[in-house]
């Protein structure tokens, strides 16, 4: 039976959105490799350059498309602007330590903490934006506490690195949302870092006063990948932008397991990290933890689809 014109649409909609969003996260996902190859170059000095290529990459893009209209209203609202400073200032952190995880050799710390991401969002929904928990997602919170904790006690110390990957991007996502959708992805990301180029500006300078900076030092090829972190950097979001705008958040929710998934296989596969006995039954915790959230959006999606149904068929069109 053929669909009719709009469900055809519809259709070719959700499929394109789904390839865009399985490419930035497996983009993501494949970002150990990328900065792996940034060495010898130091975690200050990779967010350094990041912030300052994507900064350039962001304002070639909006100077073609002739865009930067937008500026002029955000300058003159103080929530908005204020709203992107902190947004900025969080997921600088986020880069730095997922950076640092990456060249010490601990990727798979890395991709503990954005498996714990999305548990600490629905944390944050409950203690910052007043949410009410279904019974499931009250167990997976649960669930990923006991994970926490279990890591603590079977290291000895605080796993810090998961700890602060997963509070600053759900914090990140968080701020985000309070601010709103008013700004495109490029105009938001160029408005970060665009408040964070002092920053890289004056840890640039501290490099070079020092005389350890890498850049140029190493070759063409390292001089290469460093300045293309602003396109590494920008075309994942971008997919991310078109994706999000095309799936249900339940998909966007099941793809986003895409990136630490590749980064644990980027991480123990391909850059030969051992993986201790005991972080594998916390990631194994915490993987139960992100079933329930699973099932319950699925749940969820469900529930949402059949009352749209009964709403159509108690509500018929005339």
């Amino acid at each position: 039976m053929t669909q009719p014109p709009a469900a055809a649409s519809a259709d070719a909609e959700l499929r394109k959105g789904t390839l865009y969003g399985a490419a930035a996260y497996a983009i993501w996902g494949t970002f150990p490799l990328y900065f792996h190859a940034l060495k010898p170059s130091g975690p200050w000095e990779i967010l350094a350059h990041r912030i300052v290529w994507t900064l350039a990459f962001c304002g070639l893009i909006l100077t073609i498309r002739r865009d930067w209209g937008w500026m002029r209203t955000t300058l003159r609202n103080p929530r908005l602007l204020g709203g992107l400073t902190v947004a900025a200032l969080v997921i600088a952190v986020n880069w730095v330590v997922y950076i640092l995880a990456v060249v010490s050799g601990r990727t798979y710390e890395a991709a503990l903490g954005y498996f714990l991401n999305p548990i600490v969002t629905v944390g944050l929904g409950v203690l910052v934006l007043g949410e009410r928990l279904r019974r499931l997602q009250w167990a997976a919170v649960g669930v990923g506490a006991l994970a926490a904790i279990y890591l603590t006690v079977a290291g000895g110390v605080v796993p810090w690195i998961p700890v602060v990957l997963a509070a600053s991007f759900a914090t990140y996502g968080l701020v985000k949302k309070r601010v709103g959708a008013s700004l495109a992805a490029m105009q938001s990301l160029a408005t970060e870092t665009i408040v964070l180029a002092p920053v890289a500006v004056g840890i640039l300078a501290w490099l070079e006063v020092a005389s350890t900076p890498t850049l140029g030092r190493h070759g063409g090829v390292h001089t290469g990948l460093v300045l293309s972190a602003g396109i590494v950097t920008a075309i994942p979001l971008l997919f991310f932008a078109a994706a999000a705008r095309r799936v249900p958040l339940v998909t966007i929710g099941l793809l986003q397991f895409m990136t630490p998934v590749l980064q644990l296989l980027c991480g123990v596969l391909l850059l030969g990290e051992h993986v201790a006995p005991a972080l594998w039954v916390g990631f194994g915790i915490v993987w139960v933890a992100l079933a329930l959230l699973t099932l319950d959006s699925l749940r969820s999606a469900r529930a949402g689809r059949a009352q749209v149904a009964r709403t159509d068929l108690e509500d018929p069109e005339p």
